[in-house]
């Protein structure tokens, strides 16, 4: 029988980078039942099967993942020039592939994207809150997304100053099953609703002529995750007999069986809008606002302008 596989991390406070690091080497076949081992003590890291956060090296070839040492100046890929990658980055980029399969566990998935997906809506968060990049610059564009606030999360788990009757070594173990649930979460988000709505998006933008001949109207067959794949789209048919720029709307059924016209953004982040719902309307509801537009049916138009609804298309 082989000896069980050792994780090795630092001991101390935790943070939210090396706990989610040691859980994502949990769903890889090579270290799914390691034990985790906590400590500074140099003699005892050189034993470790595979070290994250700790060390002062980064070696993949032996299994060594720190990146607090001067030297290190890795991040995730070429468009991710901001962002340095903390312990967590650095396992996911280079078992995160493994790790992606073993969690949506479907051969019917574009991985190579769904890589790419989590370190932006998810990874990147970590990592840069670990190194200290601020999210905004003077532009105001974010320059990560921060979707979760795991690292807020985790940090709390940690024995406080004034009450020491919990255990560091049991909160860090809590502390993995908050990130696991919600790495888990994120995954099977992008992997079984986010991609798989792109074929709808590109209907609805490949259609869109024919159902309102100004162009500025999508019409998607079902309610979906719809905004990342538009701008998406519009850089992908950039050179086209129309301007793409020129949709301002999305059109769709929702789950209770009315309709929604919602604006786009104008970034998929953005609160504001390249055409928001007339300013009359908005905050406007029911037979008040059928009577304003001349529409039988409407039911509100928000008090910002970035959606309405009404009982049919």
């Amino acid at each position: 029988m082989q000896a069980q596989k050792r994780i090795g991390t630092h001991d101390g406070a935790f943070h939210c980078d090396e706990v989610l690091a040691c859980w994502m080497l949990h769903q890889t076949k090579q270290f799914a039942d390691a034990e985790i081992v906590r400590t500074r003590e140099e003699n005892k890291l050189s034993e470790m099967d595979i070290v994250v956060d700790v060390g002062a090296v980064f070696d993949p070839s032996t299994h060594r993942y720190d990146h607090h040492q001067k030297s290190f100046t890795d991040t995730f890929d070429e468009k991710h020039v901001v962002t340095k990658l903390s312990s967590a980055g650095l396992i996911y980029k280079y078992f995160g592939q493994e790790i992606l399969q073993n969690i949506v566990k479907s051969v019917d998935v574009n991985y190579e994207k769904l890589y790419h997906l989590v370190y932006d809506n998810f990874i990147e968060e970590i990592d840069a809150v670990d190194n200290g990049v601020q999210c905004y610059a003077a532009d105001a564009v974010p320059k990560y997304k921060v979707s979760t606030m795991l690292g807020q999360r985790v940090a709390r788990l940690n024995p406080s100053w004034n009450d020491q009757s919990k255990k560091p070594d049991e909160q860090f173990q809590k502390a993995m099953q908050i990130v696991g649930d919600e790495m888990e979460s994120i995954v099977n988000y992008y992997a079984k609703a986010f991609l798989p709505a792109r074929s709808i998006v590109y209907e609805a933008i490949s259609s869109r002529l024919d159902d309102h001949p100004s162009g500025k109207i999508i019409v998607l067959k079902t309610a979906c995750p719809w905004k990342d794949h538009l701008f998406e789209i519009e850089k992908e048919l950039q050179v086209s007999m129309y301007t793409l720029a020129n949709v301002l709307y999305a059109v769709y059924e929702d789950q209770g069986g009315s309709w929604r016209v919602q604006a786009v953004p104008e970034r998929p982040e953005s609160f504001h809008c390249r055409k928001a719902l007339p300013e009359a309307w908005r905050g406007i509801r029911d037979q008040a606002l059928s009577d304003l537009t001349g529409v039988q049916g409407c039911i509100f138009v928000h008090a910002t302008g970035f959606i309405g609804g009404a009982q049919t298309r």
